[in-house]
């Protein structure tokens, strides 16, 4: 059964990409590229999943998680995982404290992210 999948990064091409894939293994998939494009998007697609960039411009992805664990942009995604160029353990620890669910390294291994979706 597929997911309805917020996929947000900076980098279009990125995001546009990994859509694409998520969409041929029969995901509904929406594309944002900011921080409040994010919140906006989540707000009206009301997403199953979120993959969030770290770094964007307006909101950075520690805050926009943290919005919609909130409920600023409606019901808490069942997933919301951290899509990020930093692995560090301080990067680890920011994104658990933001209230990520999983944090991957780009590029991810779609493998994983379908594993996460299934």
């Amino acid at each position: 059964m597929g997911r309805r999948v917020l996929v947000v990064d900076g980098n279009v091409d990125a995001a546009e990409s990994l859509a694409l894939l998520l969409r041929l293994y029969g995901h509904d998939c929406l594309t944002a590229h900011t921080g409040p494009d994010a919140l906006t998007a989540a707000a009206g697609f009301v997403p199953d999943a979120v993959f969030l960039a770290i770094d964007l411009a307006g909101l950075d992805g520690y805050e926009v998680c943290r919005r919609l664990g909130a409920g600023a942009a409606g019901p808490r995604p069942r997933l919301v995982v951290a899509l990020t160029g930093h692995g560090q353990d301080g990067a680890r620890k920011a994104t658990a404290a933001a209230g990520f669910d999983h944090h991957l390294l780009k590029p991810a291994d779609p493998d994983a992210l379908l594993k996460l979706l299934g």
